[in-house]
């Protein structure tokens, strides 16, 4: 009988509940023991770690289309790779790790993360050596290289739609021009889905450079007197500082627009779990599941050509663009962002929507 951890790490997301109860369920049914870490890799780092033993009263399906992680995703100033590395303790750290793993008899251990916890993962292996390693995609910003698809981001861009939806109707009543500044890092695709799907009059993002009198005269030409603009985090204007919708609202506001910004903030990264991000999760639970059985470590779940196979860690981390992770010193991401063939560019241009100088 295998004896399978779980832990949820980084920013929390819609999906992991869902996630978490169909590999609980799937590994009983195939006669498994799973048992689930609390805080992450804080939790596993706990003197002795803090784990819990799931059983259908604790892990009640009804719970699986809640947001958040019912494990947690850890606490602040607790001590993780990122205070580790800033104290000096990162060797301390990844030793207290692998002991845990021991301690708790674990055979796998199934880390759901982001990109910066798998590329952690990846980096420091070693702490894995003594278990099988699955790995399970989850964020919003869908920045994970080699997945069509991660768990949480179809949640986030309903979230995202749904609070552009009621701005929308005010920005009419009122006739100005909402800034809407949205989560993704310095990926864009959260801030570009969600502006296909409410008909923005504009979308900035990372990837693309933009005129700022492009923009105002796009919106001035504008058939309507109200709308949207939806401005992804990871955008900069040289020469500027502060949020970046504060920004482009004062230029707006010099030009003569009528206009306020708008922060949905953490609400993207909550709501009930949406139907599509509840079955992506569930077949990356039963691709997981099928790994472990197949011996597979070292491994990351991925959906590609609607497809849900596993793909190697080392693949995953060399066929991003690696960059320095901007709060752990020393250590290095792996990240995806929105390619200048993504078909949803060239959409967003023939609607109309001004997305930047793309030629």
């Amino acid at each position: 009988m295998k004896r399978i951890g779980i832990m949820t790490t980084g920013g929390d997301c819609s999906g992991l509940n869902t996630v978490i109860q169909r590999l609980y369920r799937g590994a009983t049914l195939r006669g498994w023991q799973i048992v689930g870490i609390l805080d992450g890799t804080d939790g596993l780092c706990a003197t002795p770690p803090r784990a819990l033993e799931f059983t259908n009263e604790t892990l009640p399906i009804e719970c699986a289309r809640l947001a958040g992680s019912l494990l947690h995703n850890g606490r602040a100033n607790a001590l993780n790779f990122e205070t580790a590395a800033a104290t000096g303790q990162i060797k301390k750290f990844n030793a207290q790790l692998k002991k845990s793993l021991t301690e708790l008899k674990l055979d796998v251990i199934i880390l759901i993360g982001g990109n910066g916890s798998l590329s952690l993962a990846w980096r420091n292996r070693e702490i894995y050596s003594g278990v099988q390693l699955i790995c399970i995609p989850k964020t919003i910003d869908m920045d994970i290289p080699l997945t069509d698809k991660t768990i949480g981001f179809n949640t986030a861009v309903q979230q995202l739609t749904t609070f552009c939806d009621q701005l929308m109707l005010t920005a009419r009543s009122h006739h100005r021009w909402f800034i809407t500044q949205t989560m993704g890092r310095d990926c864009g695709q959260l801030a570009l889905n969600a502006g296909i799907a409410i008909g923005a009059t504009a979308i900035l993002i990372p990837e693309i450079k933009f005129d700022i009198n492009s923009l105002i005269n796009h919106i001035k030409d504008s058939p309507n007197d109200y709308g949207i603009i939806l401005v992804s985090e990871g955008i900069s204007l040289r020469g500027h500082s502060g949020r970046p919708a504060d920004i482009i609202s004062r230029k707006l506001t010099a030009a003569g627009l009528v206009n306020r910004t708008a922060y949905p903030e953490h609400t993207q990264r909550v709501g009930d779990t949406t139907a599509a991000d509840r079955i992506l999760a569930t077949r990356m639970a039963d691709c997981a599941l099928r790994a472990i059985a197949n011996n597979e470590t070292y491994v990351m779940t991925a959906i590609n050509d609607n497809r849900c196979e596993t793909v190697g860690l080392a693949e995953f981390f060399d066929a991003g663009y690696i960059t320095s992770d901007p709060n752990i010193p020393d250590v290095m991401t792996s990240d995806a962002y929105v390619s200048p063939d993504d078909p949803l560019l060239d959409i967003a241009t023939n609607m109309g929507i001004y997305i930047g100088e793309t030629k």
